[in-house]
């Protein structure tokens, strides 16, 4: 184990808790989240099982949070990989509130932490299926690259696209925009991370049995029509993924997405003819 060091974000519970008990034999542990007790009560689970784990409570819509855990990640020693699976559903905020957290988030975790970046190092950002069941009309992609440069702007910018829709429809809406940012953010960040010869690729989920997957259960369970395996997905299942995609011998698997969503997808747009 060394002084390696891997971050998870959402680390308290679902698929960020499932991986932590994977990657808590390869590295030392922080828990990233925005409700400490959430966190600790993690922990305290992790350290019955032998694994060492320390708690970051921190929002990471907020550039200055977002760097602190960078900074204290830094200090436990080399971090190796970062998963950012924090995120928030349809179900769990406003319009608003979704982008900050998915979009500006991802963003945040990727700027705070490619400093620390080092040859063998990787981010996987965590999007979702849904970001590519809806239209592509809906996604403002030209809109983006103003998150680089202009934060307020980007946020008006994709407010506006939300405000288009009937308000019922604002959560959802921002959603699959800011899954569809997440995407776009980890290919475009692809080229400056591996200059560093540090990768960052993103994965998309589908539905899984987590607190998160329950929030949303009612909307999901309609798309189980479409998928070529007929359930939700179990958190070890993708918790396995994201260390395959974080581990150092994957060094050639950068700037891509890859959907682990029992086939949704694929059914779901051949049925559409898309």
């Amino acid at each position: 184990m060394g002084d390696t060091v891997c971050v998870i974000t959402g680390g308290g519970g679902g698929m960020g808790l499932a991986t932590a008990r994977i990657m808590g034999g390869e590295a030392k542990l922080v828990l990233a989240g925005r409700t400490r007790a959430t966190l600790e009560r993690a922990v305290a689970e992790l350290a019955a099982a032998g694994i060492e784990a320390r708690a970051f409570a921190c929002d990471l819509a907020d550039e200055a949070a977002a760097r602190e855990l960078a900074g204290f990640a830094a200090s436990r020693g080399r971090i190796a990989s970062v998963i950012h699976a924090a995120g928030v559903s349809p179900r769990m905020g406003d319009a608003r509130l979704i982008l900050e957290a998915n979009a500006l988030g991802t963003l945040n975790v990727n700027d705070a932490f490619f400093p620390y970046m080092e040859s063998g190092s990787c981010v996987v950002d965590v999007s979702s299926m849904a970001a590519y069941l809806a239209p592509k009309a809906i996604m403002p992609r030209r809109r983006y690259p103003l998150a680089r440069s202009d934060k307020e702007k980007f946020m008006r910018a994709m407010m506006g696209r939300v405000g288009l829709f009937p308000k019922k429809l604002h959560p959802e809406i921002a959603y699959v925009i800011s899954k569809d940012f997440v995407v776009w953010c980890s290919k475009t960040d692809a080229a400056r991370f591996g200059e560093k010869g540090a990768r960052v690729l993103c994965v998309s989920p589908g539905s899984f049995d987590t607190p998160m997957g329950e929030l949303e259960h009612e909307h999901a369970s309609d798309y189980l029509a479409y998928c070529a395996i007929k359930r939700f997905g179990k958190p070890e299942e993708i918790a396995r993924l994201f260390a395959a995609c974080a581990d150092e011998r994957m060094g050639y698997l950068t700037g891509v997405d890859i959907v682990c969503d029992g086939g949704c997808v694929a059914g779901f747009l051949g049925r559409r003819g898309r």
